[in-house]
């Protein structure tokens, strides 16, 4: 036996492993699970293993769900949903904090369960996932008891399908079901293959503070059942997973009117700069890409360094990786546990493989016995490397270095991606710049992997759209105000006008209407216009849109011009178009022009006012949520109230700092054609509002595949093709209903919130209080 003074001289740890028995008898008395359906749990059907990582062996069975069993669920919940929104905000807050206390008193057992089915070491189990479920119930809890105050108008939206990953059993489960239950809907929920026996644990604490049946339904399975939920008859679904499933989602629920969140992938860059505290940026990589095994969606898996420090940084980055202990999870030694499974260790392999066929040269990262992988990165790596491109999921980085800020930027937005970004520099102006250029949702700064209930978390671009956490995340589960929607006049199809058209009357000097597309009239590609009412409008086409998306993307200075000189602008457009208003009166109505002044202002009064705010979450840490711009937005309008319907929907828009794509009304653009004289004395820059006209539906079809317009909303028409094309790169898709557009549906809050997206910034402040580090290192 080692004696004390031997360990004290090699400081070696010895074993120290938590005990398992009471989740293993819990196992052994069930053995096998059927389905949580209805407030009680069903016969077992088919089954299937759920196994422990780190040892092979099997744990449970678990019942395959069938396309029944997921349309009993659903009924389930569809039949629950009245009575469960029925309740008052207390009585439901009340359910909510229930759940939060048998979290905690069940603590260890669901700690050891999640160890025991996901294979992450119990310091993060216990110590960070756990935890983090009860405050999601207990935050939701407060959100149920205000959500009638916070969110006037607002009502459930019904029966909401939520599919969640193997990383975080149930931690995604709480993120999922908290702020749906807490919004007054029910739900259906489907565990990950890998790890579906917390969420089983989580249905009996249901049963145990006596949840009303119905209210939360649990269906296990793999993808077959996942798919049989998104086709199921629900009115949401919830999806975080890998970027392929979600556009695949995406393109199935296009056109059902079925409300859609997803969190992707992600390939977030940890960027270092020469100013950075080097020793915190390790330990900050060690918490980023080594917690969890590195089977983070938001992992800092893309290591960005300061070529000035960059010898210095691998020096310490080699030693502190050195220390890391790879082992049995249930020992609270144990730095980094076991992959989920041999098929995610085989392709975390691979992709290594092809890392270093293509050049790259591997830094530990060594396969081990069993489903382990030491921690390691992959050095002298190319942007074109698929190293650098696939998220490998798993203990692996890559690491390249940059000399100029502008060169960092640069490469932290070389992704399809955006999902997270940590920065690590002492000085809080680089910091704080390099943070607003960076396209993430989430942003950390000198820190890495923080998490909050109150924190809205989710991304931009290809990792998908809506947030989970806070106040966004509850607006998520919560339908908008309604409004009184008016029936669309069907558009008649454009006819190419020939050289025989026109009334064969005299008339005043000839006057063509043109495209306006980069604050400059333009004729159409084709060279061809339509007959509307008072002349002929240009028939654009495919490559307008293109034009018009190229000058959108150019105008990029619009946003960074600020709120205040936006606002400007919008008052001078309001004010110039008032000193029009009986010219465009004579071509529209007089009700049309004045909604359109008032839009204008409107909008200008919003534009330094749609504020974020200051989230009050770990102490020790500013947590501001920002709203963005999209950037490029692409805007299909209704075919009626032309000018009305164009002010409401684009002002909005550009007030929040995005550029626009408009799709004028197909049957009566002109009057919408008139407004470059009013933009053009107005001040606003050129490509900030490009105008086409010509066929709505096909034009929107183009206008939302294009990979740099970045949202798309649409009112009325064939949203389904235009919610496929949007597919491609993932961008959000808004369906306004059509209603009266010169009236005070037509403007408010909700536009600005549809316009723009929210970018959470963690940065420390002051002296961290005692604890409030990190949990895992």
């Amino acid at each position: 036996m080692t004696s004390v003074s031997e360990l004290m001289k090699t400081m070696e740890y010895g074993p120290s492993v938590e005990d398992s028995a009471a989740v293993r008898d819990w196992l052994a008395r069930r053995c096998a699970f059927g389905h949580f359906i209805g407030g009680s749990f069903t016969k077992p059907g088919q089954l299937f293993d759920s196994r422990d990582p780190a040892t092979g062996e099997v744990l449970a069975q678990v019942s395959q769900g069938t396309i029944d069993d997921v349309a009993a669920a659903v009924a389930a919940a569809r039949q629950a949903q009245p009575g469960w929104a029925a309740l008052t905000g207390t009585q439901r807050a009340r359910y909510l904090y229930a759940l939060a206390r048998h979290i905690q008193k069940r603590e260890r057992f669901l700690s050891v369960l999640e160890t025991l089915d996901n294979g992450k070491p119990i310091r993060e189990s216990r110590d960070i996932d756990v935890p983090l479920v009860a405050r999601h119930f207990y935050h939701h809890a407060g959100w149920a008891e205000l959500r009638d105050s916070a969110f006037p108008g607002h009502q459930p939206i019904g029966v909401c399908g939520q599919i969640i990953p193997w990383n975080f059993p149930l931690l995604m489960l709480a993120w999922k079901i908290a702020p749906a239950l807490a919004a007054g809907n029910t739900v259906v929920l489907k565990p990950a293959e890998y790890t579906p026996l917390t969420a089983l644990a989580f249905a009996e604490i249901c049963q145990e503070i006596g949840l009303p049946a119905g209210v939360v339904n649990i269906v296990t399975g793999d993808g077959e059942t996942g798919a049989a939920l998104v086709a199921a008859d629900v009115d949401k679904i919830a999806f975080t997973g890998s970027t392929e499933v979600g556009r695949a989602i995406a393109n199935q629920l296009a056109g059902r009117a079925t409300r859609l969140t997803l969190e992707l992938g992600g390939k977030s860059p940890f960027v270092v700069m020469p100013d950075a505290d080097l020793d915190g940026a390790v330990d900050g990589v060690v918490d980023s890409i080594w917690f969890n095994g590195g089977q983070v969606c938001c992992a800092g898996s893309r290591i960005l360094v300061a070529e000035a420090v960059a010898e210095r940084f691998e020096t310490l980055l080699a030693a502190r990786m050195s220390r890391l202990r790879v082992g049995p999870p249930l020992d609270k030694s144990t730095d980094v546990g076991a992959i989920v499974d041999p098929v995610q260790k085989d392709r975390i392999l691979s992709i290594c493989r092809a890392a270093t066929d293509a050049g790259a040269e591997l830094v530990g990262g060594a396969a081990q016995e069993g489903c382990f992988i030491a921690p390691g990165y992959l050095r002298n790596i190319t942007p074109a490397n698929p190293g650098f491109e696939q998220e490998i999921f798993g203990p692996i980085a890559t690491l390249s270095t940059f000399r100029t800020a502008d060169e960092a930027v640069e490469l932290a937005n070389n992704t399809r991606y955006g999902l997270a970004a940590s920065i690590w520099s002492e000085s809080a102006a680089v910091a704080t710049d390099i943070a607003a250029r960076v396209k993430a949702g989430v942003v950390w700064i000198n820190c890495a992997n923080l998490f909050d209930a109150a924190a809205p978390f989710g991304g931009y671009r290809e990792s998908g759209f809506g947030r989970e956490g806070g106040r966004m995340g509850m607006l998520d589960y919560l339908a908008d105000a309604p409004v009184d929607a008016v029936d669309e006049p069907a558009a008649a199809a454009p006819v190419a006008a020939t050289t025989g058209s026109g009334s064969g009357q005299p008339a005043d000097l000839d006057r063509t209407a043109k495209l306006y597309i980069g604050g400059a009239q333009k004729r159409p590609d084709g060279g061809a216009s339509y007959a509307v009412p008072g002349g002929l409008a240009p028939l654009g086409g495919r490559k307008d849109i293109r034009n018009a998306v190229e000058a959108a993307a150019k105008a990029g200075k619009w946003a960074a011009m600020g709120s205040h000189a936006r606002a400007q602008v919008l008052y001078y457009i309001a004010e110039n178009l008032s000193a029009r208003a009986d010219e465009f009166a004579a071509r529209t109505s007089r009700a049309e022009v004045e909604a359109a002044i008032a839009r204008a202002f409107h909008y200008a009064a919003w534009a330094d006012k749609f504020d974020g705010a200051n989230v009050q979450a770990k102490p020790g840490h500013l947590l501001n949520v920002v709203n963005e711009p999209f950037g490029v937005m692409g805007i299909a309008c209704p075919n009626a109230q032309p000018l009305a319907a164009f002010m409401s929907l684009v002002m909005p828009a550009i007030a929040m700092g995005n550029r626009v794509v408009a799709i004028a009304a197909q049957d009566d653009p002109l009057p919408v054609l008139d407004l470059y004289q009013v933009f053009d004395t107005s001040d606003l820059p050129g490509g900030v509002v490009n105008i086409v006209t010509g066929p709505r539906d096909d034009l929107a079809r183009v206008l939302a595949a294009h990979d740099e317009v970045a949202a798309m909303w649409m009112v009325g028409g064939d949203l389904a093709a235009v919610e496929k094309a949007a597919g491609g790169n993932l961008k959000p898709v808004w369906a306004p209903a059509h209603r009266e557009w010169t009236g005070p549906q037509a403007q408010g809050e909700v536009f600005l919130r549809h316009a723009t997206q929210a970018k959470t910034i963690w940065l420390p402040y002051g002296a961290l209080p005692e604890g409030t580090g990190s949990a895992a290192y």
